[in-house]
This record gives structure tokens, C-alpha cells and sequence, in this order.
């Protein structure tokens, strides 16, 4: 779609009583000129009158260098996936090439640009990475941003999902409080 497109339908949405908007992908930061559309959404307003909750879902790659003018341009908040603190299980759980200090950076900048409160989403997948819980939990302690657990989903045939994988949240809190 169109940023007009997208502009028009979340305006209709908004006349329908959604209060919350987010930009999600694939990779949100990779369209061409994000910036304006947020821009456009960020003027849309309830019928009383309210902006909307607007807030983006990133993997963090490109946030370091997209922070400020996202926040410039109305975002109010992100959310950043981020599975492992090391790099190497951290490439194996997302297939990509770029470091977790990117990541990292990217958060940082969302902070100093004002993007509150930055949430941090952590996919748990038995096996693989579930040894990261712990330093993901304290790296982010005090930090400002907000660490969640989230259970690996069956998306369909995309991403190899099996129940043997999933760590319940039972499992997760308690390897937080052992």
C-alpha cells in the first residue's frame, strides 16, 4: 500500500475506536521514507480528539540511525526484538548479519531520542537459546527498557516450529528465580 493508502485506512480506523497503531513487517525500517509516514499517522487523532498510540516493532538493525528522526516525526515508542545477547546464537536465531551491538546501539538511540518506554521482545526457543535468559535479564535490569519472555510461536511453515521448542513461561521465571 501506499503511505496515502495506509494513512486512509488507519484514519477509518480511528473514526472505528482504534487508539493504537503499530508498524510492524518484515522489517518496518526498511521502507523508503518511514519517516513520512509516521509523519501522516502521527496527525490522525480519535474522536475525541486524541493522537493515537503510535509505535513501531523494529529488529534494531537500522534504530541507531532512524531513532531521532522517527521520534521528529511522532513515534511515541518501539519495540525491538532481541533473542540473545551472544552474537553467534543470536544470528542463528534470526538468520541475519548484523551483530547484537547494533541492536544494542539501536535501543540506546530510541532511549535518547525519547522513544519510551522501549520494550524489548525476547523469543524463547528450548535448545537454542534459552541459556541467554539470564543475561539478557540482567543486561537490561535498571535499564529503563522493558524485557519480555515471549513463548516461540508456530507461524506456519516459516520457521520450523515444533512443540519440543517452546519453554514454557513457567520454565522461563523459573530459571529467572533459581
Amino acid at each position: 500500500l501506499s503511505f496515502e493508502e495506509i494513512t486512509r485506512l488507519a484514519a477509518i480506523f480511528a473514526r472505528l475506536g482504534v487508539r493504537k497503531l503499530r508498524l510492524t513487517g518484515g522489517e518496518p525500517l526498511l521502507r523508503k521514507n518511514i519517516e513520512d509516514l509516521i509523519a501522516m499517522l502521527a496527525q490522525l487523532r480519535t474522536p475525541e480528539g486524541e493522537p493515537l498510540e503510535l509505535t513501531l516493532t523494529t529488529n534494531g538493525s537500522l534504530l541507531a540511525r532512524k531513532a531521532q528522526a522517527l521520534k521528529q516525526a511522532g513515534l511515541r515508542r518501539v519495540t525491538v526484538s532481541l533473542d540473545a545477547m551472544d552474537d553467534r546464537v543470536f544470528r542463528a536465531m534470526n538468520d541475519v548479519d548484523f551483530p547484537v551491538a547494533e541492536v544494542l546501539d539501536g535501543i540506546a538511540a530510541a532511549q535518547a531520542a525519547g522513544l519510551h518506554p522501549v520494550k524489548v521482545n525476547m523469543v524463547v526457543k528450548r535448545g537454542t537459546n534459552e541459556q541467554e535468559i539470564l543475561p539478557m535479564a540482567r543486561h537490561f535490569r535498571g535499564s529503563g527498557a522493558i524485557l519480555r519472555f515471549i513463548e516461540f510461536m508456530d507461524v506456519g511453515m516459516s520457521n520450523g516450529w515444533r512443540m519440543d521448542d517452546v519453554l514454557p513461561s513457567a520454565e522461563v521465571r523459573a530459571r529467572l528465580h533459581a
